[in-house]
């Protein structure tokens, strides 16, 4: 028992470090209006440098996703540490959109070490048997983490001095406490290689993989990109639209979307992944069909109905997508497969947000939402039909 309490306080301590780092890459998104009062930049300014993380996450996936299997996992992520301290200083330093950029660099660099890494980690340090249990640990980091980023800097913006500054200082030390625990929890690689015997990951795809793949990699990217849509401009559209300027609502609303995912994540246990998925489509459906209402009527209740129901459906598609496609590829393609889902993914938290921030001028915020919405859905619709022909056929979830 002393070995099983001593495993699962290791587990909780990297779930926290995980938590942490992720919490730093949300931490921006209800203080964008506040850099555009002090900077005079545009909407579509904030959707890039919103975008620049997801590239960088992208990037870190393909050149160094498997770093933690050859130098250990505590090297990969104290240096995710150090990349979410260096964000937040750039943050802190930021007189104009240059560092915002380097700081939204930064971040993505720290959230691509860390999502493999931590993940794999998490599950390393719990005792055995409690696989199940630790995945629930680093689900609920991870999205619990990127749900708390916007609630703390919102909260802190609206009730606390230094709207721009706090946040990130907290942060900071946030960051420098995790690096002491990290540094006093085991390292769970026997085996370590130096960093030069680290090679690129090539997106793979065998064949016997295309039919679960199509169907979650179109609903992982709808997925991902409402939460892009959410994080980047629904602070804009709150404040706009709404006249909804206290910031703790703001990093709220967006938290409650996070906070949803981590639940539809937890529902995929019990309904099967062969259900997640078109119930993932369902949910989606009816998170754009509130965003589209809430846009159209000017409704702050419809915007937090869809965080709930359209976070909801992100969470069950997603790990269901992620259960579908593992189950279906080779043992020795599983990895490739799954960095191509993660790399289509990210794809749809930057590409269509871009999208949405170039039409925003000609067509204002709630027809660039619209636009989405149209588009998002068509996607949506289509994986459910292909879903509805050929079912997703898995081993657990």
């Amino acid at each position: 028992m002393d070995g099983d309490g001593r495993g699962w306080r290791q587990c909780l301590l990297s779930g926290a470090v995980f938590a942490v780092c992720m919490a730093g890459t949300t931490l921006p998104t209800p203080l964008y209006g506040l850099y555009q009062e002090k900077f005079g930049f545009s909407e579509l300014t904030v959707t890039v440098v919103y975008a620049v993380y997801a590239f960088a996450v992208i990037g870190v996936l393909l050149l160094a996703g498997n770093a933690s299997d050859a130098v250990g996992r505590r090297p990969v992520l104290l240096a995710g540490l150090g990349f979410a301290a260096g964000s937040a200083v750039c943050f802190l330093c930021a007189d104009g959109t240059a560092w915002l950029y380097a700081g939204r660099l930064l971040s993505g660099l720290s959230a691509g070490l860390f999502t493999g890494a931590a993940t794999v980690y998490v599950m390393e340090l719990a005792p055995r048997g409690g696989a199940s249990r630790a995945t629930l640990v680093a689900t609920a980091a991870n999205m619990g983490g990127l749900g708390c980023g916007p609630l703390l800097a919102g909260v802190l913006a609206q009730y606390a001095p230094w709207p721009l500054y706090l946040p990130f200082a907290v942060h900071l030390a946030l960051v420098a406490g995790s690096a002491v625990v990290l540094l006093r929890l085991p390292e769970t690689v026997g085996e370590r290689r130096p960093l030069s015997t680290v090679r690129p990951q090539r997106p793979g795809l065998p064949p016997q993989v295309r039919a679960a793949f199509v169907p979650a990699a179109v609903v992982s990217f709808v997925g991902f990109a409402l939460f892009g849509v959410f994080t980047s401009v629904s602070p804009a559209f709150l404040a706009q639209s709404l006249d909804v300027t206290n910031h703790a609502v703001s990093g709220l609303v967006v938290a409650l979307a996070f906070f949803a995912s981590t639940a539809g994540q937890l529902a995929v246990g019990r309904v099967g992944v062969g259900r997640s998925l078109p119930l993932g489509c369902a949910g989606l459906l009816g998170g754009l069909a509130l965003l589209a209402g809430a846009l159209g009527w000017d409704l702050l209740p419809l915007v937090v109905l869809s965080a709930l129901v359209g976070g909801f459906g992100q969470g069950m598609a997603f790990r269901g997508a992620l259960s579908a496609v593992a189950g279906a590829s080779p043992a020795d393609h599983r990895a490739a497969v799954i960095s191509t889902l993660f790399v289509v993914a990210y794809a749809g938290i930057s590409v269509p947000v871009i999208g949405v921030g170039v039409l925003v001028g000609p067509l204002g915020l709630e027809g660039a939402g619209l636009v989405f919405i149209a588009c998002m859905a068509v996607l949506v619709l289509s994986a459910a039909g292909y879903l509805l022909r050929r079912p997703v056929r898995a081993a657990g979830a």
